[in-house]
């Protein structure tokens, strides 16, 4: 009979995630991990299987979790134009915030595992095709709407979106000046016009 797990799997994987989040793959050790998710590493073994496959565990609840956090940030809003300037302004305002933001877990991974792993690659591509759907359907509501002209190519300005976002993300990582950074944010928000 197999005995039942003593831990609560999805906290020990959002553990995980978070610990990933904050050092990276490489950065992390298994002491780590199992101190950080409170479990002993022949359990780790038997839930997640290695530290890589832990990771592209981690990584893919990221990827919902940020999904679903972007989705309803821009469906929050009635007024597109608004939606996207409030998203692209808070990614500026987290970066002061008196706690060092991690920026984006899956950016993070694109640097770090995706030039020489090919699974990281693509979970990564994946992850930015559906931001870019996201950003679509928010840019065709705004068409439907009367709000953005028809003559917007949606998906074209979606995937510029998902560029400029990943752009901004990277630049906040430095800190820059504020006013360089909001300029540069209400730029890209500009595009809508």
């Amino acid at each position: 009979m197999v005995r039942p797990r003593e831990f609560n799997e999805e906290q020990a994987l959002h553990a995980a995630m978070e610990l990933f989040w904050e050092k990276g793959y490489e950065a992390t050790s298994l002491s780590d991990l199992t101190a950080k998710m409170g479990i002993q590493r022949p359990s780790l073994y038997a839930a997640f299987g290695d530290k890589k496959e832990l990771f592209e565990a981690a990584l893919r609840k990221y990827n919902q979790f940020h999904a679903s956090y972007v989705r309803t940030r821009l469906q929050s809003v009635p007024s597109v134009k608004e939606a996207l300037r409030s998203f692209f302004m808070g990614i500026v305002a987290e970066a002061y915030e008196e706690v060092p933001s991690r920026g984006c877990f899956c950016l993070n991974v694109m640097v770090e595992l995706a030039p020489h792993d090919a699974k990281f690659e693509v979970l990564t591509r994946e992850h930015q095709m559906y931001l870019a759907a996201i950003f679509q359907e928010t840019i065709e509501r705004g068409i439907r709407s009367g709000e953005l002209g028809n003559h917007v190519n949606a998906k074209a300005l979606a995937q510029t979106l998902v560029v400029s976002m990943i752009g901004l993300t990277v630049l906040m990582k430095s800190r820059p000046d504020r006013t360089f950074a909001d300029n540069a944010a209400a730029t890209i928000v500009a595009l809508l016009d």
